[in-house]
């Protein structure tokens, strides 16, 4: 069955692609253009599109006509990691070099700005009744990232961030995208107000999930398959569910140790050598293992997994709800 799954998650995956593969404007300006195909073509798992076909077809509909929404949310990504790759000041994504370092900045941002555009009239392409309703959930969706990425930025300057704060963050800045996925295929998919209701809050959930997941892989992954350097989060000070949990636990030259790594605000930090950086993160990491704070993650990752899960028990049985049960149990196990 997992093997059927997966085949199925490909299939999906492949129409998405083809679709994406035909939305940028062969009559832009070359550098935008090639900007914009080199994002548009740079891989990665398709979640949230792939979360919006299956939710139109638990829903009762097709993914058939949820594609153009997919295709919207997909790019409407895109757009924000474009963006995030630039205030991180990251070289890299997925292996590859960001499109500020391979362009430049104000390619980058006119290729995020253009791929925000595209993201907007692919959703009108959607065949759906009340097309505000799905403008107006799509627009929340953008908003609320935006909210989210500044809090992330204004957690930088404090030291009393809270995990109640974090989850609150992460809902918006990650979760809101997938959360917005499940919701425009529900709604797409025809389906009553308790299965859109349940669909959402499967997609809340399942956010909150990958985005602990991923803090936790920043940590312990493996820099080959994560596609970017390991640690990242730790040598930037970056506010994770690992760092405040580690931080509340802490005491004596452990607190001293993580007060220290809170004082490496990405935007000022003192640029560590190889060494330097293996050294930090290694040292971290240990910390956070003696603390049992890894352990506190996984706990947490399969807490909010288990509530994503139960969300779909008002969806009723199909294919799709049982491909939705199945990715939630393969994102908590995924290596990036």
């Amino acid at each position: 069955m997992m093997t059927n799954f997966q085949h199925r998650y490909d299939r999906l995956r492949g129409r998405v692609d083809d679709h994406l593969s035909r939305l940028v404007n062969p009559g832009m300006p070359k550098a935008l253009r090639e900007a914009c195909r080199y994002v548009v073509a740079s891989g990665g798992k398709r979640l949230r599109a792939v979360l919006v076909l299956l939710a139109s077809e638990a829903a009762g509909g097709t993914a058939r006509r949820a594609l153009p929404a997919a295709a919207a949310v997909e790019i409407m990504h895109n757009f924000t990691l474009v963006h995030d790759d630039i205030m991180d000041h990251a070289m890299a994504r997925r292996g590859a070099p960001t499109v500020h370092v391979k362009w430049d900045l104000n390619t980058a941002l006119l290729a995020g700005d253009t791929l925000l555009a595209i993201a907007y009239n692919e959703l009108l392409n959607t065949h759906y009744d009340d097309m505000r309703l799905l403008v107006r959930l799509f627009t929340q969706g953008v908003h609320d990232v935006c909210e989210g990425q500044a809090m992330d930025l204004a957690f930088e300057q404090r030291n009393d961030v809270t995990v109640t704060e974090y989850f609150a963050m992460i809902g918006r800045k990650t979760g809101r995208l997938i959360t917005t996925s499940t919701q425009l295929g529900a709604y797409i998919g025809g389906g009553s107000p308790s299965v859109v209701r349940s669909l959402r809050d499967f997609g809340a959930h399942l956010g909150k999930a990958f985005q602990l997941q991923d803090d936790l892989l920043d940590v312990i992954g493996d820099e080959r398959q994560f596609g970017k350097a390991i640690g990242g989060d730790i040598v930037e000070g970056k506010r994770t569910y690992l760092l405040l949990t580690a931080l509340a636990r802490s005491s004596g030259s452990d607190r001293k140790l993580l007060e220290r790594v809170m004082r490496r605000k990405a935007a000022s930090a003192r640029p560590l050598s190889h060494r330097g950086r293996q050294s930090l993160v290694r040292n971290v990491r240990a910390v956070y293992e003696g603390l049992g704070v890894l352990a506190a993650t996984r706990q947490e990752i399969a807490a909010q997994t288990t509530r994503a899960r139960r969300a779909l028990d008002c969806v009723p049985a199909s294919p799709a709800r049982g491909m939705l049960h199945w990715l939630s149990l393969s994102l908590v196990h995924r290596a990036s």
